[in-house]
């Protein structure tokens, strides 16, 4: 049996899931978290690594690996490989006014045609920009950009600081892939170049960056081993492979962030910056919208509720569709999409007989909802053709938050069976790398509810954020 081995280096935990090469059948995995907040040293991902692969058995027997990671995540070197300040997270907003500079001097226009994408706090480009103008002695020391999972490769071939590594700081050998680079603010998907005005203009001086590998390249090898790596993705990208979305899928992916995104053949350039126009990981276009509000908003009402997850969507079904006039606009850590970065949450139309748990309950399922609803019509509007979404992620497994998606999505909704579609993407990354073939694995469909369409939701959900003018 040959095995491969896909890496999820995510927000808030570093999973591994190792499968049989020629069934996709999954023969062990492995755990380890990460440390919460915003802003965090790289060493704790590398840590969490090394835990979740001996969690996961090892590598003695795996042919392959590749690392799927968090995007955006500003890693910067000095020139001794060491890490000059604990990366920018892509939740970080303090960046946020780093954007309004970028997009002042060049123009939204000229960006979304040079990048695919407006600049927001979330993408490198601002994190870099931040850096240069709050911290300039850190900003000069600064000789090579990363993104999480390049980092993450690098570090696995046998790369980083001087005196803590087997081959030393060898900047030159960073890696990534057209998928996480895309959300970097400095590179170009028609093109495959980087713009290094635009690096320029962030950081305030050139740096190395990573070269930029193809689907099926391999990075190198696991350090002292045969084990070959492969590109890596940034996560959105990798779930869209281990999902096998094509053309027709749309995919709502309800984490610690929301994102909505498909697999198209054209590049998308969105100058009002709603939709991000970023690169795949097969060779094709993702454009993505993210929120910073999904999972973790039903985890609020929840705490409020003093419920569990599974009883809050018992109690919101028990409540009419449009939970009694309660509408919650779920920004309780500002939002980028819409791009509000200070904005908070507000919930309104309650009445003293609306004003119940089951309502709230359903509300807070709605306004999540509708919040990737309105993410949806965006990624729709840039030629995108949609004949089916596709959840996925924890909350997706409620059959309340499934049963509420049909009807506040406009087209036909499917629940995938629970997965680790990251880790799986990035194995599916590993094969590829490994046989020069992309695997074609199944996965089931655990859900398919019917679709009760009820546009008053979306309708009373429009009116409440028409307060918030964006």
């Amino acid at each position: 049996m040959t095995l491969v081995a896909g890496v999820d280096s995510s927000t808030q935990s570093c999973k591994v899931v190792i499968r049989d090469l020629a069934t996709g059948e999954i023969v062990r995995t492995g755990r380890a978290p990460h440390p919460p907040g915003t802003s965090v040293d790289p060493a704790a991902w590398w840590e969490a690594l090394g835990l979740a692969l001996a969690d996961a058995g090892g590598l003695d027997d795996v042919a392959a690996l590749s690392v799927g990671g968090q995007q955006h995540g500003m890693v910067a070197l000095d020139a001794a490989g060491s890490v000059v300040r604990d990366a920018l997270l892509w939740n970080d907003t303090r960046s946020a006014d780093a954007a309004r500079d970028l997009i002042s001097e060049f123009g939204a226009d000229e960006l979304a045609r040079r990048t695919g994408l407006v600049p927001v706090a979330s993408f490198t480009s601002t994190k870099l920009r931040w850096l240069r103008d709050a911290e300039p002695a850190n900003a000069a020391r600064v000789a090579a950009v990363a993104l999480p999972h390049d980092w993450l490769t690098w570090r696995l071939r046998g790369y980083g600081p001087e005196g803590q590594s087997p081959l030393g700081a060898r900047l030159e050998e960073l890696t990534t892939d057209r998928s996480d680079v895309s959300g970097t603010g400095y590179w170009d998907p028609s093109t495959g170049e980087y713009d290094r005005d635009l690096l320029l203009s962030a950081l305030g001086h050139d740096v190395i960056v990573p070269r930029v590998l193809g689907p099926s390249e391999t990075a190198g090898e696991v350090h002292g081993t045969t084990t070959i790596v492969g590109p890596g993705a940034g996560d959105n990208a990798a779930a869209a492979l281990g999902l096998g979305a094509t053309v027709g899928d749309v995919v709502v992916s309800i984490g610690t962030s929301g994102t909505v995104f498909a697999v198209t053949d054209h590049p998308v350039r969105d100058i009002t910056g709603t939709v991000a126009g970023f690169a795949d990981a097969s060779g094709a276009f993702l454009p993505l919208i993210a929120t910073l509000n999904a999972a973790r908003v039903l985890d609020s009402i929840a705490r409020v509720l003093g419920v569990g997850h599974d009883e809050l969507g018992t109690l919101a079904m028990e409540a009419e569709p449009g939970a009694g006039g309660a509408v919650l606009v779920p920004y309780f850590e500002g939002e980028r999409t819409p791009n509000l970065p200070d904005a908070t949450a507000s919930l309104t139309g309650l009445t003293l007989s609306s004003t119940t748990r089951e309502n709230l309950a359903r509300a807070a399922i709605e306004g999540m909802l509708c919040a990737l609803a309105d993410g949806m019509d965006a990624v729709l509007s840039m030629g995108v053709t949609a004949e089916r979404a596709l959840l996925v992620g924890g909350a997706a497994q409620n059959p309340a938050v499934a049963a509420i998606a049909a009807q506040v999505f406009d087209v036909p909704v499917e629940i995938p069976e629970p997965g680790e579609y990251v880790a799986t993407g990035a194995s599916v990354q590993a094969a590829w790398a490994l046989t020069g073939e992309r695997p074609e694995w199944p996965f089931a469909i655990a859900a398919s509810p019917a679709r009760d369409t009820r546009p008053e939701i979306r309708a009373a959900y429009a009116q409440a954020t028409a307060a918030y003018g964006a």
